[in-house]
């Protein structure tokens, strides 16, 4: 039988020091869920990796098995020790799993409670997988079913009204530790969407001056167009450091994009403090750079703090917000275990034929004078005998499916658990959902 394992760390679990060595670039992820699919455990996977997340929801034969291979995995992938990984990991299975990423989508379980850019986010890792080749019919139902879910959280709930993302508490943070932000000069390292939301912010605090550096010229020009600032290359972080007040970094970029050696020589040609904010997951900024005299650094883990010191959601919204998950987590459940004992009922019926037939087939000479009329009602009273001596097994099946109820119900009939898996084919047919509104 085929199971739902979820496999993460997020900023609850582990600091950003560890969560960096876990994410996965877009690229990563693709190579990372197809090597697991070489594999003989796993059978769907797909990937999110955000700057406070790295999850893995995965379609497994054995679970055990799986949970072991793939934490070995994903300690190679980040240069750590496999022990390290498992203690900060978390590993929910079947509506575990699907709850988790329901409450992901939703904003629930995110630093910032309620945020929207997540949604988003979880979108186009399903997107990437279902290019990738990597989902499956039980992930498409999966994901099609949390979308749908986020959606319904924000819809009918205020959790988000309070509009909070980190990019507007980097920039509260900003004007704490500043003051009037409308006189200082800001630099912008990278144009995706966490850099582009952090500008608009400054621009509605009243920042006048906005620097926009990217590896990508067209982008970094919309984007500073938009808040009306100007586009500089990357080459020339060097100067615009010694000018910038305030330096705001949100890259995908594996390696740090300012190093301490070289921003130390920096500081010494600058007069006034500078304050770095690091949103991004590895990191853009060397944390050495916070020890030099006259930087202050700030990264997602003081964030994090900074949230916990400032945000109250209210209780009234996060628990409708939980009643629609778990409203969503019964629908759920009631496809999986629709899912999961489909094939163990046609197994059932399957081998409860054969049994008919074998025993007429046995007295087949005893009825040598029967017209073949008279066969065909023997052939109808048969399968009407299995079909209603079936019949409750099979009702009390539905209502109440568990992998122990069919296991046991697959011994005491001697079904052939190959003949029990899902028919893919046929449930791909009714999950797959390629895009999403």
């Amino acid at each position: 039988m085929s199971e739902l394992l979820a496999l993460g760390i997020s900023h609850k679990t582990a600091p950003v020091a560890l969560r960096e060595r876990i994410a996965l670039t877009e690229t990563e992820a693709r190579r990372f869920t197809t090597a697991l699919l070489e594999g003989p455990e796993v059978r769907e996977a797909v990937a999110i990796s955000t700057c406070n997340r790295t999850e893995l929801y995965l379609v497994v034969g054995d679970p055990v098995v799986a949970e072991g291979s793939v934490l070995a995995a994903m300690a190679t992938q980040g240069g750590i020790r496999p022990t390290e990984l498992a203690g900060i990991a978390y590993a929910p299975r079947n509506c575990d799993a699907a709850r988790q990423l329901f409450r992901v989508t939703s904003g629930l379980e995110s630093m910032i409670v309620g945020e929207n850019e997540v949604q988003g986010q979880v979108k186009r890792s399903y997107e990437q997988a279902l290019d990738n080749g990597t989902s499956g019919p039980l992930t498409n139902r999966l994901f099609t079913a949390a979308l749908q879910t986020g959606k319904r959280v924000r819809t009918e709930t205020a959790i988000a009204g309070s509009r909070l993302s980190i990019s507007s508490v980097a920039v509260d943070l900003a004007r704490d530790a500043v003051g009037d932000l409308r006189d200082r000069e800001v630099l912008v390292i990278g144009a995706g969407e966490t850099s582009d939301l952090t500008a608009t912010a400054l621009a509605e605090r009243g920042v006048r001056t906005i620097h926009v550096a990217n590896r990508h010229a067209d982008r970094a020009r919309s984007m500073a167009q938009r808040v009306g600032g100007r586009v500089v290359g990357l080459d020339a972080l060097p100067h615009e450091l010694r000018t910038a007040d305030i330096v705001v970094s949100s890259t995908s970029s594996p390696h740090s994009i300012v190093g301490a050696e070289e921003l130390a020589a920096v500081v010494e040609m600058r007069d006034e403090p500078l304050l770095l904010i690091d949103l991004a997951v590895p990191r853009d900024i060397d944390p050495d750079c916070g020890e030099l005299d006259g930087v202050s650094l700030y990264d997602m883990d003081d964030l994090q703090e900074v949230v916990a010191n400032n945000l109250r959601v209210r209780e009234s919204e996060r628990e409708a917000a939980d009643a629609i998950v778990e409203d969503e987590i019964k629908r759920f459940a009631g496809w999986l275990g629709h899912l999961e004992v489909r094939p163990t009922i046609a197994a059932l019926r399957r081998r409860g034929d054969e049994i008919a037939e074998q025993v007429v087939a046995e007295n087949a000479g005893r009825w040598e004078s029967a017209s073949p009329r008279d066969l065909a009602r023997i052939d109808a009273l048969s399968k009407a005998i299995v079909s209603r001596l079936l019949h409750e097994p099979t009702m009390r099946l539905k209502s109440s499916a568990g992998h122990g109820r069919m296991k046991a119900l697959a011994e005491l009939f001697g079904l052939d658990e190959t003949d029990m898996e899902p028919e893919t084919a046929d449930d791909a047919a009714v999950v797959q959902h390629p895009r999403h509104p």
